[in-house]
């Protein structure tokens, strides 16, 4: 039973370790052909919009916003996938998650 403990306990500090980690990477999401970049960190959280000055057209907001809109999805949807990729792994055949 005190092996069990020590276990869990260890597997616990792994998966602090590797979420703080993937805390601080950093993420990039795109819109199409990259004019719109959003940049993320682990936690969900956006760092930076870069927009390429290119496809800035003051008579047409939406277009603009649609594209801010697919590349911070984007960001998020890597972020999710990399996370579940790496805390999967303590997770896996848990009841609850």
């Amino acid at each position: 039973m005190q092996g069990m403990m020590k276990q869990v306990q260890k597997m616990q500090k792994e998966m602090v370790k590797a979420q703080e980690e993937l805390n601080e990477r950093e993420f990039v999401g795109e819109a199409t052909n990259g004019y719109v970049k959003a940049y993320g960190k682990g936690d969900k959280r956006i760092q930076e919009i870069i927009i390429d000055p290119a496809i800035i057209d003051p008579d047409d907001a939406e277009m603009l916003q649609d594209l801010v809109t697919m590349a911070v999805n984007d960001v998020i949807q890597k972020i999710e996938k990399e996370t579940e990729a790496v805390m999967g792994k303590y997770t896996k055949g848990l009841p609850g998650f």
